[in-house]
């Protein structure tokens, strides 16, 4: 199988399920955004020693290729494909009440930064928050499930604390930011 097809020379790419649309369409550029959002999971995972935090972010990788296949294909289209669903959200919620149960409660907000892996976590919850400005409208038309909307919140609410946590498993302090 080729990688290239040609297909696409014109601006438009295919949805799965089939029907071509503008690679600047909105639903486009909300899977780029989860695209974007899986590879930079993948640099946090290669940056990480943690085993159990990359294990994490294993499964976290796979979901955002379920979120991906979900805003590629519109609902009530030929695809037959899984949907992210309120188990996925709960699930990020109990990983957020774990890994916050290791911390010590913050008390200021702090930079995006310390160890090479936290670092990488920050990056990815901002384009997380990207993906979900993006999905927004996706959701309110009703060509997306508010589910993956709420996925992509916790996501990021899940990289922050990830960050916080590969700081403190790393023994690296997180930064607090002091105004002025």
């Amino acid at each position: 199988m080729k990688i290239y097809t040609r297909r696409g020379d014109d601006g438009t790419t295919g949805l799965m399920g089939g029907g071509r649309v503008d690679k600047d369409a909105p639903r486009v550029r909300a899977y780029g955004a989860v695209d974007e959002l899986n590879a930079l999971l993948g640099v946090a995972r290669a940056a990480c020693d943690d085993e159990a935090l990359g294990a994490l972010l294993d499964g976290l990788q796979d979901t955002c290729f379920v979120l991906g296949a979900d805003l590629a294909s519109p609902a009530g289209g030929a695809a037959k494909v899984r949907r992210v669903a309120e188990e996925d959200v709960a699930s990020l919620e109990g990983l957020i009440d774990a890994s916050e149960a290791e911390l010590t409660p913050l008390t200021s907000f702090i930079l995006p930064g310390g160890s090479p892996a936290a670092a990488h976590l920050h990056h990815a919850r901002t384009v997380a928050r990207r993906a979900e400005r993006l999905a927004v409208g996706l959701v309110r038309s009703g060509e997306v499930s508010g589910e993956a909307l709420r996925w992509l919140n916790r996501l990021s609410d899940l990289l922050f604390v990830l960050a916080r946590l590969a700081n403190h498993r790393a023994g690296v302090a997180d930064v607090p930011w002091s105004p002025g």
